[in-house]
């Protein structure tokens, strides 16, 4: 468990003992007061502190469970025990509400009972708004920090007591008012009709306690959290789209599972880099959240030859040559696949007919492609791997060096050669160059003059087995 993991327990765990400890100083308190003075308001205030005192004696238990690592018959851990403890406390208000009024009512119209509003009313008041003020603060405070929701509702009870306590608080000084005005029988009642604010303010509150924890236990997604995730999930360079986003609470953990649509031709490797990036991107949110990305492939802005070679990738096999051109029957797709020289003839042609299918069907998804006419599949060999070869005799290289160099002054906007190698692999002759072209040259342009070299070559030298040109800028090859 990290440092920082022990300091939130440390935390949790300290503000919700100290306010145990605060909940039955100001029940014993109030309970006191309010039978030495009758006072139907303190006593209301009394049993609500009571369930104060109950609520956050659930809440330590709460949170001390919720801290439980998960295990294998909680793989989301304990945290729910904090949602539970909160709807528990709501009840236990709602419980708490039903008594008051029934108590008030039968003040206010059957039966008259005499209160005291001395000074150890009010003073009791007075410090029960002190107290709870202090308390609400720190557990709201906690509360946010690590997004307890048990911690928010003892934060919650503290402060409906500060509101609550003012109102009993007016009530006693109404019926001191009514005594010393001589109206003690109108202003008597007072303090009943306080009584009835009070659990009415506690009704209110509890009411929307009940309804936030009944969301978390029935994993009713936060408001306007998915939303946020999705769309800075879709800034990530890579994420084609956001498919589908869960998100639950689970105490004060958020788990946020996620699919995402990427570029089927990313390697596995780029594909979970896109997904490590959306992580980081939920998690500036919320950056505590446990977050589960799935990256599905799909096709993207993809042109003919993106999709055949991610058609073929699927496939595992390796392709070249890949031609293609179009006609009022469809797309013609030619192309090389290289297999294992060992592999017999007949799973080779099965590769290859299996290849031909799915290339068919890339095309016939019901996408509003052109389909494909034909396509036409040459197997070869795979080149076997580091293949012996020899140094050509120099002489005989200065003959293909002087050649060369004759051909690249002949051909339009070529500026020489270098990095000439030739060796003698497998009976032929192998021969790679440097091409240097104007820098301005286009694209279609540089592969038709390089084309063009490589005719050239073979015509004059049938010996030639593999011919490598790699054109480049002429402009970025430093001068001799």
């Amino acid at each position: 468990m990290t440092d920082a993991n022990l300091q939130q327990i440390r935390e949790k765990r300290l503000v919700a003992a100290t306010s145990v400890v605060a909940a039955v100083f100001l029940t014993g308190l109030k309970l006191v007061i309010g039978l030495m003075t009758g006072s139907l308001g303190i006593l209301a205030e009394a049993a609500h502190s009571g369930l104060d005192l109950a609520a956050a004696v659930i809440t330590l238990l709460a949170v001390r469970m919720s801290d439980r690592p998960a295990d294998e018959s909680h793989l989301y851990g304990h945290g729910k025990v904090e949602n539970l403890s909160a709807f528990i406390e709501a009840m236990l208000l709602l419980v708490t509400c039903i008594w008051i009024f029934y108590e008030a009512t039968r003040r206010l119209f059957f039966e008259t009972v005499e209160i005291d509003p001395n000074l150890w009313a009010f003073l009791t008041m007075g410090i029960s708004i002190v107290v709870d003020f202090s308390r609400s603060r720190a557990l709201a405070r906690t509360a946010r920090k690590y997004h307890s929701q048990a911690l928010e509702a003892d934060a919650l009870h503290f402060s409906t007591d500060i509101w609550s306590s003012a109102v009993v608080i007016v009530g006693l000084a109404l019926v001191r008012f009514g005594e010393g005005s001589g109206m003690k029988s109108v202003f008597m009642r007072a303090d009943a009709v306080a009584a009835l604010i009070v659990a009415l303010i506690v009704v209110y509150v509890s009411v929307q306690l009940g309804r936030r924890t009944i969301d978390a236990l029935l994993d009713r997604a936060p408001g306007g959290l998915a939303e946020s995730y999705a769309a800075a999930v879709a800034g990530v360079t890579g994420v084609l789209r956001v498919s589908r986003i869960r998100v639950r609470n689970v105490g004060s953990q958020i788990f946020v599972d996620l699919n995402i649509d990427v570029p089927r031709q990313l390697s596995f490797e780029d594909s979970h880099d896109v997904a490590q990036r959306v992580q980081d991107a939920v998690r500036t949110i919320s950056p505590n959240a446990d977050v589960v990305v799935h990256a599905d492939p799909v096709a993207g802005h993809e042109g003919v030859l993106e999709r055949i070679h991610a058609v073929a990738a699927r496939l595992r096999a390796s392709v070249h040559n890949v031609t293609t051109h179009w006609t009022e029957r469809g797309i013609w797709i030619d192309l090389d696949l290289e297999v294992d020289p060992a592999l017999s003839f007949e799973k080779a042609h099965l590769l290859a007919t299996e290849l031909e299918d799915r290339l068919r069907a890339e095309w016939s998804a019901g996408d509003g492609l052109t389909p494909v006419a034909d396509v036409h599949v040459h197997i070869e060999p795979r080149p076997e791997m580091l293949t012996p070869g020899l140094e050509v005799e120099p002489a005989e290289a200065a003959l293909y060096r002087n050649r060369i160099d004759a051909i690249c002054c002949e051909l339009e906007r070529t500026r020489g050669c270098k990095d000439v190698e030739l060796h003698i692999v497998k009976g032929k002759v192998y021969l790679s160059l440097h091409l240097l072209v104007d820098t301005d040259c286009p694209v279609s342009e540089v592969h038709g003059i390089s084309y063009e070299m490589e005719s050239r070559l073979r015509h004059e030298f049938p010996q030639l087995g593999r011919v490598v040109i790699h054109a480049e800028p002429a402009g970025k090859i430093p001068p001799a």
